[in-house]
């Protein structure tokens, strides 16, 4: 996976506190920030879940889209 450099303002604690987990860990900074935030936005768990997804056919999928979209419709507001 690519890697882009970027720049942050974050505050001084938070930052102490990526420096400790880091120190303990024997992991760098940069880590344990991507770390935190993929487990806070939940990227690992979106790639786990469409690899464990069965490949819908083209027809199948076009089926279920339309039942949700009446299911829609007829749902009280």
């Amino acid at each position: 996976m690519a890697k882009v450099r970027t720049t942050l303002t974050i505050d001084d604690e938070v930052l102490r506190a990526v420096r400790l987990r880091a120190a303990r860990s024997g992991k760098g900074d940069s880590q344990v920030i991507e770390e935190a935030l993929r487990r806070d936005l939940g990227v690992g768990v979106l790639d786990a879940l469409w690899k464990s997804v069965e490949p819908m056919a083209e027809d199948d999928a076009m089926a279920l889209a339309l039942e949700a979209q009446d299911a829609a419709r007829q749902a009280p507001r």
